[in-house]
C-alpha cells in the first residue's frame, strides 16, 4: 500500500482544498492529512481559523479522498510522521516549492502540487468582509 501525507489548516474547506486532496490521493492508496491544531495556527503560523480544529477535522473526515486525519502540532514533526506512518509520498502546495526537499532524505518522494489559482481561504475571508 502506498501512503501519501499532506499538511494544512483547511479552514473554510473549499473546492481548491478538495482538488488538492483529490490529486494527493491519486498519488497513492491511503491519504493522511496532518491538520494544523488551533494552538499551532495561532502561536506558530499567526493564523486565526473560523472553524475549530475539531470541526475542521470532521469536515476533512467527510471527504472521500481522506483516510486518516492527524494533528499537526509543530513545523518539525514531518520527518517523524513519515517514519511513524510509513509514508511513501509527501505532498504540499507549490507555494512551498523547495522548502521540504529535505524529506527525501527520510525516504519519501516530495511532490509540490499547483494550487487552484482562483480560490483561497484568504481570498474568501477578504471577500466576505467587504
Amino acid at each position: 500500500m502506498k501512503r501519501v501525507i499532506t499538511y494544512g489548516t483547511f479552514d473554510l474547506l473549499h473546492y481548491g482544498h478538495i482538488e488538492l486532496l483529490r490529486r494527493a490521493k491519486a498519488l497513492g492508496d491511503y491519504l493522511i492529512v496532518a491538520l494544523s491544531t488551533d494552538r499551532f495556527n495561532s502561536e506558530e503560523k499567526g493564523k486565526h481559523c473560523y472553524f475549530s480544529y475539531d470541526k475542521r477535522k470532521l469536515l476533512l473526515e467527510s471527504v472521500r479522498y481522506v483516510d486518516l486525519v492527524i494533528p499537526e502540532d509543530s513545523w518539525d514533526q514531518k520527518a517523524g510522521d513519515i517514519h511513524l506512518y510509513h509514508v511513501d509520498t509527501f505532498v504540499i502546495g507549490d507555494d512551498w516549492q523547495g522548502k521540504f526537499d529535505f524529506l527525501r532524505d527520510e525516504g519519501a518522494a516530495v511532490v509540490y502540487l499547483p494550487r487552484t489559482p482562483e480560490i483561497s481561504t484568504t481570498a474568501i475571508k477578504k471577500d466576505l468582509s467587504l
